[in-house]
């Protein structure tokens, strides 16, 4: 006998087979608006000739790799691709390995300007930025971690769905 329960998460299931995991996507994309945020963050500080270098370059190309795959990766659990679920969870942890490379370097640097010693990143604008990529890196793995359950989910309900197929095609 089945009960109000099982029929409501049987039809739970069943919608999955035909809506978009937008929950998934929407957050990714998300991630890409705190990403383009920190970007303009730190390219429009101009603090002495201490950001015109090779870093930097490597920085501006991951950017754009990051915002290109997070996309991509958006498209894909939004159609319940399992593999994009393990690229967020990459993108995810590759922006939390970020705040150790370019924005901890300029904050612990201080350059001498004329007769002025500062430091490349205060303590204001390293903080902002470090909730930036804190953010995108937890929307992608929330957005990768929603993304494996749906697809597995519906991946053994279709598979539950073709075993009862085939049991019914033999009776």
């Amino acid at each position: 006998m089945t009960t109000v329960t099982d029929n409501v998460e049987l039809i739970k299931k069943d919608r999955l087979r035909f809506s978009k995991n937008k929950l998934s996507s929407n957050l990714t994309l998300l991630a890409i608006v705190f990403n383009a945020i920190y970007f303009v963050s730190i390219y429009k500080s101009d603090v002495g000739s201490y950001y015109y270098t090779f870093l930097i370059g490597i920085s501006i190309i991951y950017n754009l790799l990051f915002m290109l795959t997070a996309f991509l990766s958006s498209e894909g659990v939004k159609s319940y691709k399992l593999n994009y679920s393990f690229v967020l969870l990459g993108l995810g942890v590759g922006q939390i390995i970020r705040i150790f490379i370019l924005p901890m370097s300029a904050h612990n640097v201080s350059i001498t300007l004329g007769q002025e010693t500062q430091r490349v990143m205060s303590d204001g604008q390293f903080m902002r930025i470090c909730v930036y990529l804190i953010a995108s890196a937890a929307l992608c793995i929330i957005a990768g971690i929603v993304a494996y359950i749906k697809t597995r989910t519906l991946t053994s309900y279709e598979a539950e769905l073709e075993q009862k197929a085939k049991g019914a095609g033999h009776e």
